[in-house]
């Protein structure tokens, strides 16, 4: 086999499942999320120790926090992706939101519970850091969320990294139809033509690359929160481009009013909400400073 025909080939050599023991099977996506979750706390336990004034967290305050980020990003991403990508069918099928099953012909059929979405995993998880974030801590007065948006955002591109990793795994959001040689044959996709391995896309650069820019920028004074609209911003820009790479949702059709994808849409809509945030930011800042 040509190293051309094993790169092609490669996405059905590769499987899901880790190990499998009886009816319990330990899968690469599962694995890659507390990767990721894991990644990100440990860079954020570094900053700690690296700038203990400027972030005075202990372990115990972050590893809490990280709970509530996970589960955030779950719920978040699943009500996401019933809100943003298939409204109309779960509208239809309530239970299924929740439930690992779907109604066909021969009634019920044991399915999983799939459909996550990133936009709506990112929302969860603010969300939940926010009213985590109220709880007195120890006779302390509340965490300043904003601060801790400046101590997780520029780590949490790395962590993201894995996920797309284990969706290339999985062999699923796979990209459109290419003949460039980069091109890889899907065995879940339609048809037999190679398409672009778009999750690996999105690996490089809405995670190592926006993940090296913003852990360059990390110690820089930017006022307070402002880290989260550069994420923002940078997560969106890249995936506004590599959306034009990657396979749209059958469901909703190619494009928005022609132009876009729901993606590129949500994307557009992640960039003016970090513009606005910096500016809104930049403005406390200032009226702070004049006092």
């Amino acid at each position: 086999m040509d190293t051309l025909t094993f790169w092609q080939s490669l996405p059905s050599h590769m499987d899901p499942v880790i190990f499998r023991i009886g009816s319990f099977q330990l899968q690469w996506y599962g694995l890659m999320y507390l990767v990721a979750f894991a990644v990100t706390y440990l860079l954020a336990k570094r900053r700690t120790r690296e700038e203990p004034k400027r972030f005075p967290y202990d372990p115990e305050f972050l590893k809490n926090l990280m709970t509530w980020a996970f589960f955030g990003v779950l719920l978040g991403g699943r009500l996401g992706y019933v809100f943003f990508y298939n409204f109309e069918y779960y509208l239809a099928h309530p239970l299924e939101i929740i439930l690992p099953f779907r109604s066909g012909p021969n009634g019920l059929q044991f399915t999983g519970i799939s459909g996550m979405s990133y936009h709506g995993g990112l929302i969860g998880c603010f969300a939940a850091c926010a009213l985590y974030c109220r709880k007195p801590r120890n006779g302390q007065k509340p965490a300043d969320l904003w601060n801790l948006c400046d101590l997780y955002f520029p780590a949490i591109p790395l962590g993201y990294t894995f996920g797309r990793i284990a969706n290339f795994i999985n062999g699923e959001l796979w990209g459109r139809v290419t003949d460039s040689p980069i091109g890889m044959v899907f065995p879940a996709a339609p048809g037999t033509l190679p398409r672009h391995p778009s999750q690996l896309y999105e690996a490089f650069f809405e995670g190592i690359v926006l993940f090296l820019i913003l852990w360059s920028l990390r110690k820089r004074k930017f006022p307070t929160g402002s880290f989260a609209g550069l994420y923002l911003i940078g997560y969106g820009f890249f995936r506004f481009f590599i959306e034009y790479f990657r396979e749209p949702d059958a469901q909703l059709g190619l494009y928005w009013f022609g132009l876009f994808s729901q993606g590129q849409a949500l994307c557009a809509a992640m960039i003016l909400a970090g513009i606005a945030l910096i500016a809104w930011r930049s403005r406390k800042a200032g009226a702070r400073a004049a006092l």
